[in-house]
Protein backbone atom coordinates (compact mmCIF):
# COMPACT_ATOMS: atom_id res chain seq x y z
CA UNK A 1 0.00 0.00 0.00
CA UNK A 2 1.53 3.67 -1.21
CA UNK A 3 1.78 5.29 2.30
CA UNK A 4 1.09 8.83 2.42
CA UNK A 5 2.80 11.16 4.21
CA UNK A 6 1.45 13.91 6.96
CA UNK A 7 2.88 16.91 5.03
CA UNK A 8 1.91 15.22 1.74
CA UNK A 9 -1.60 14.54 2.89
CA UNK A 10 -2.18 17.69 4.40
CA UNK A 11 -0.92 19.32 1.09
CA UNK A 12 -3.83 17.16 -0.76
CA UNK A 13 -6.58 18.18 1.44
CA UNK A 14 -5.40 21.77 1.85
CA UNK A 15 -5.57 22.34 -2.15
CA UNK A 16 -8.64 20.49 -2.43
CA UNK A 17 -10.58 22.68 -0.41
CA UNK A 18 -8.79 25.88 -1.48
CA UNK A 19 -9.58 25.44 -4.82
CA UNK A 20 -13.30 24.43 -3.81
CA UNK A 21 -13.44 27.53 -1.42
CA UNK A 22 -12.18 29.66 -3.63
CA UNK A 23 -14.36 28.58 -6.55
CA UNK A 24 -17.84 29.15 -4.30
CA UNK A 25 -16.46 32.49 -3.59
CA UNK A 26 -15.24 33.30 -6.75
CA UNK A 27 -19.13 33.01 -7.97
CA UNK A 28 -20.17 34.88 -5.00
CA UNK A 29 -17.94 37.64 -6.02
CA UNK A 30 -18.89 37.46 -9.94
CA UNK A 31 -22.31 37.53 -9.24
CA UNK A 32 -22.02 41.50 -7.14
CA UNK A 33 -18.97 42.53 -9.92
CA UNK A 34 -20.80 45.22 -11.90
CA UNK A 35 -23.16 46.05 -9.75
CA UNK A 36 -24.14 48.49 -7.18
CA UNK A 37 -21.12 49.05 -4.11
CA UNK A 38 -22.50 48.06 -1.13
CA UNK A 39 -21.11 48.20 2.61
CA UNK A 40 -18.08 50.19 1.04
CA UNK A 41 -16.12 51.48 4.26
CA UNK A 42 -12.14 52.35 4.14
CA UNK A 43 -9.63 50.76 6.23
CA UNK A 44 -6.05 52.21 6.40
CA UNK A 45 -6.36 55.33 4.41
CA UNK A 46 -9.54 57.01 2.66
CA UNK A 47 -8.19 54.82 -0.81
CA UNK A 48 -8.33 51.66 1.16
CA UNK A 49 -11.41 50.02 0.46
CA UNK A 50 -13.26 47.09 1.35
CA UNK A 51 -17.13 46.31 0.82
CA UNK A 52 -19.96 43.80 1.70
CA UNK A 53 -18.27 41.66 -1.54
CA UNK A 54 -15.07 40.98 0.41
CA UNK A 55 -16.40 39.63 3.61
CA UNK A 56 -18.93 37.74 1.99
CA UNK A 57 -16.23 35.79 0.06
CA UNK A 58 -14.20 36.05 3.19
CA UNK A 59 -17.16 34.43 5.59
CA UNK A 60 -17.57 31.69 3.12
CA UNK A 61 -14.20 30.79 2.52
CA UNK A 62 -13.48 30.68 6.49
CA UNK A 63 -16.29 28.89 7.15
CA UNK A 64 -15.38 26.12 4.60
CA UNK A 65 -12.01 26.25 6.40
CA UNK A 66 -14.03 26.12 10.12
CA UNK A 67 -15.83 23.23 8.51
CA UNK A 68 -13.08 20.48 7.40
CA UNK A 69 -10.09 21.42 9.01
CA UNK A 70 -11.50 23.44 13.01
CA UNK A 71 -7.68 22.97 14.03
CA UNK A 72 -5.79 24.70 12.09
CA UNK A 73 -4.89 29.06 12.01
CA UNK A 74 -6.28 31.07 9.78
CA UNK A 75 -4.97 34.62 8.98
CA UNK A 76 -7.60 36.69 6.96
CA UNK A 77 -7.04 40.23 5.39
CA UNK A 78 -11.06 40.95 6.78
CA UNK A 79 -10.50 39.06 9.68
CA UNK A 80 -7.74 38.78 11.17
CA UNK A 81 -5.80 35.63 12.88
CA UNK A 82 -9.79 34.21 13.20
CA UNK A 83 -8.40 31.00 14.65
CA UNK A 84 -5.65 30.40 17.05
CA UNK A 85 -4.81 26.57 15.60
CA UNK A 86 -3.23 23.72 17.29
CA UNK A 87 -1.71 21.62 14.45
CA UNK A 88 1.24 23.77 12.97
CA UNK A 89 -0.76 24.73 9.62
CA UNK A 90 -1.63 28.67 9.37
CA UNK A 91 -4.32 29.54 6.32
CA UNK A 92 -3.75 33.18 4.63
CA UNK A 93 -6.77 34.20 3.30
CA UNK A 94 -7.05 37.60 0.96
CA UNK A 95 -10.94 36.69 -0.68
CA UNK A 96 -10.67 39.43 -3.49
CA UNK A 97 -7.17 40.56 -4.03
CA UNK A 98 -7.60 44.09 -6.04
CA UNK A 99 -10.95 45.71 -4.19
CA UNK A 100 -10.46 48.74 -5.88
CA UNK A 101 -9.90 47.20 -8.97
CA UNK A 102 -13.91 45.14 -8.43
CA UNK A 103 -15.27 48.12 -6.95
CA UNK A 104 -14.25 50.52 -10.46
CA UNK A 105 -15.24 47.35 -12.74
CA UNK A 106 -11.76 47.41 -13.58
CA UNK A 107 -10.70 43.75 -14.75
CA UNK A 108 -7.93 42.94 -12.38
CA UNK A 109 -8.93 41.32 -8.77
CA UNK A 110 -8.72 37.23 -7.67
CA UNK A 111 -9.28 35.27 -4.71
CA UNK A 112 -5.87 34.28 -3.07
CA UNK A 113 -5.56 31.64 -0.66
CA UNK A 114 -2.74 29.68 1.07
CA UNK A 115 -1.07 27.77 3.87
CA UNK A 116 2.25 27.81 5.96
CA UNK A 117 3.37 25.17 8.23
CA UNK A 118 7.13 25.44 9.74
CA UNK A 119 9.00 24.84 6.73
CA UNK A 120 6.77 27.92 5.28
CA UNK A 121 4.42 27.81 2.19
CA UNK A 122 2.64 24.56 1.79
CA UNK A 123 0.08 25.02 -0.79
CA UNK A 124 -1.38 27.93 -2.70
CA UNK A 125 -4.57 28.81 -5.10
CA UNK A 126 -5.02 32.09 -6.88
CA UNK A 127 -8.33 31.50 -8.45
CA UNK A 128 -9.19 34.56 -11.65
CA UNK A 129 -12.88 34.28 -11.68
CA UNK A 130 -13.69 37.31 -14.36
CA UNK A 131 -10.92 35.10 -16.96
CA UNK A 132 -11.73 31.62 -15.14
CA UNK A 133 -8.11 30.79 -15.02
CA UNK A 134 -7.12 28.88 -11.83
CA UNK A 135 -3.09 28.55 -10.52
CA UNK A 136 -2.30 26.53 -7.65
CA UNK A 137 0.43 24.46 -6.08
CA UNK A 138 1.69 22.38 -3.35
CA UNK A 139 5.20 22.98 -2.13
CA UNK A 140 7.57 21.14 -4.29
CA UNK A 141 5.06 21.26 -7.23
CA UNK A 142 4.20 20.75 -9.51
CA UNK A 143 2.63 24.67 -10.64
CA UNK A 144 -0.15 24.50 -12.56
CA UNK A 145 -2.78 26.71 -14.13
CA UNK A 146 -6.40 24.76 -14.92
CA UNK A 147 -4.56 21.56 -14.70
CA UNK A 148 -1.90 22.58 -16.88
CA UNK A 149 1.68 22.35 -15.66
CA UNK A 150 3.84 25.50 -15.84
CA UNK A 151 7.96 25.67 -15.96
CA UNK A 152 9.16 28.61 -16.45
CA UNK A 153 12.01 29.08 -18.71
CA UNK A 154 15.21 30.87 -17.47
CA UNK A 155 16.66 34.03 -18.34
CA UNK A 156 19.22 37.10 -16.88
CA UNK A 157 18.61 39.64 -19.76
CA UNK A 158 16.96 42.15 -16.95
CA UNK A 159 16.51 44.98 -20.28
CA UNK A 160 14.08 42.32 -21.98
CA UNK A 161 12.12 41.47 -18.76
CA UNK A 162 8.28 42.96 -18.25
CA UNK A 163 7.86 43.88 -15.07
CA UNK A 164 5.23 43.71 -12.51
CA UNK A 165 4.69 46.19 -9.38
CA UNK A 166 2.29 47.95 -7.61
CA UNK A 167 1.45 50.71 -4.97
CA UNK A 168 0.06 51.61 -1.29
CA UNK A 169 -2.42 53.20 -0.18
CA UNK A 170 -0.31 55.75 1.70
CA UNK A 171 0.32 58.72 0.06
CA UNK A 172 3.58 58.90 1.59
CA UNK A 173 4.46 55.24 0.65
CA UNK A 174 3.33 55.09 -2.77
CA UNK A 175 5.80 58.36 -3.96
CA UNK A 176 8.57 56.30 -2.55
CA UNK A 177 7.52 54.08 -4.36
CA UNK A 178 7.38 55.36 -7.72
CA UNK A 179 10.88 57.38 -6.57
CA UNK A 180 11.84 53.94 -6.36
CA UNK A 181 10.33 52.68 -9.83
CA UNK A 182 12.06 55.90 -11.23
CA UNK A 183 15.17 54.29 -11.02
CA UNK A 184 14.28 50.56 -12.08
CA UNK A 185 12.71 51.58 -15.19
CA UNK A 186 15.60 52.20 -17.51
CA UNK A 187 16.76 48.77 -16.27
CA UNK A 188 13.84 46.64 -17.80
CA UNK A 189 11.67 46.58 -20.99
CA UNK A 190 8.74 48.02 -19.04
CA UNK A 191 6.47 48.03 -16.42
CA UNK A 192 3.01 47.00 -15.64
CA UNK A 193 1.05 47.78 -12.84
CA UNK A 194 -1.99 45.68 -12.37
CA UNK A 195 -3.27 46.61 -9.25
CA UNK A 196 -3.74 42.13 -7.72
CA UNK A 197 -0.11 40.93 -5.83
CA UNK A 198 -1.86 37.65 -6.13
CA UNK A 199 -2.24 37.75 -9.92
CA UNK A 200 0.81 39.44 -10.54
CA UNK A 201 2.70 36.82 -9.20
CA UNK A 202 0.54 34.20 -10.64
CA UNK A 203 1.33 35.82 -14.11
CA UNK A 204 4.94 35.55 -13.55
CA UNK A 205 4.74 31.50 -12.63
CA UNK A 206 2.83 31.56 -15.97
CA UNK A 207 5.29 33.71 -17.87
CA UNK A 208 3.25 36.94 -18.56
CA UNK A 209 5.22 39.05 -16.44
CA UNK A 210 9.15 38.45 -16.37
CA UNK A 211 9.33 39.26 -12.89
CA UNK A 212 7.37 41.74 -10.12
CA UNK A 213 8.74 43.45 -7.01
CA UNK A 214 6.48 45.76 -4.32
CA UNK A 215 7.12 46.88 -0.98
CA UNK A 216 4.52 47.24 1.85
CA UNK A 217 2.16 44.34 0.54
CA UNK A 218 1.43 41.95 3.11
CA UNK A 219 1.32 38.54 3.94
CA UNK A 220 -1.99 37.01 2.70
CA UNK A 221 -1.26 38.90 -0.40
CA UNK A 222 1.10 37.30 -1.79
CA UNK A 223 1.93 33.86 0.02
CA UNK A 224 -0.55 31.89 -2.78
CA UNK A 225 1.68 33.36 -5.29
CA UNK A 226 4.86 32.58 -3.78
CA UNK A 227 3.99 29.00 -3.46
CA UNK A 228 2.57 28.73 -7.24
CA UNK A 229 5.81 30.89 -8.29
CA UNK A 230 8.27 28.27 -6.40
CA UNK A 231 7.18 25.69 -7.74
CA UNK A 232 7.11 26.47 -11.47
CA UNK A 233 10.86 26.89 -10.55
CA UNK A 234 11.05 30.64 -10.10
CA UNK A 235 12.53 32.82 -7.34
CA UNK A 236 10.96 34.37 -4.56
CA UNK A 237 12.83 36.45 -2.29
CA UNK A 238 11.93 38.67 0.51
CA UNK A 239 13.50 42.30 0.45
CA UNK A 240 14.22 44.20 3.83
CA UNK A 241 12.51 47.38 4.67
CA UNK A 242 13.83 50.30 2.71
CA UNK A 243 12.74 54.50 2.43
CA UNK A 244 9.15 53.06 1.67
CA UNK A 245 9.36 51.78 5.33
CA UNK A 246 7.83 48.61 4.39
CA UNK A 247 9.28 45.20 3.61
CA UNK A 248 8.96 43.68 0.13
CA UNK A 249 8.48 40.59 -1.79
CA UNK A 250 9.94 40.07 -5.65
CA UNK A 251 9.46 37.32 -7.89
CA UNK A 252 10.96 36.15 -11.19
CA UNK A 253 11.69 33.65 -13.69
CA UNK A 254 14.93 31.60 -13.34
CA UNK A 255 18.06 33.81 -13.82
CA UNK A 256 16.29 37.19 -12.92
CA UNK A 257 16.17 37.51 -9.29
CA UNK A 258 19.56 38.87 -8.67
CA UNK A 259 19.97 41.56 -11.45
CA UNK A 260 16.37 42.82 -10.67
CA UNK A 261 17.46 42.68 -6.82
CA UNK A 262 20.58 45.01 -7.71
CA UNK A 263 18.22 47.36 -9.48
CA UNK A 264 15.53 47.60 -7.18
CA UNK A 265 18.39 48.13 -4.20
CA UNK A 266 20.05 50.13 -5.99
CA UNK A 267 17.25 52.57 -6.52
CA UNK A 268 16.64 53.29 -2.97
CA UNK A 269 19.67 55.32 -2.67
CA UNK A 270 18.35 59.28 -2.58
CA UNK A 271 14.43 58.53 -1.89
CA UNK A 272 13.55 61.07 0.55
Amino acid sequence: MLRVSPDTADAAHALDLALRAAHIAGRQLMARFGGPAEGVVAKSTSTDLVSDADHEADQTILGMIRAERPDDAILSEESGEAVAGSTGIRWLVDPLDGTTNYLWGYPQWAVSIACHDEQGGLMGVVHDPLRGETFSAVRGGPAQMDGRDLVLAGSDDLGQALLGTGFGYDAVRRRRQAARLMGVVPHVRDVRRGGSAALDMAWVACGRLDAYYEFGVNAWDVAAGAVIVTAAGGTVQDLPVGPEGAPGTLAARPGLADPLRTAVDAAAHGIE
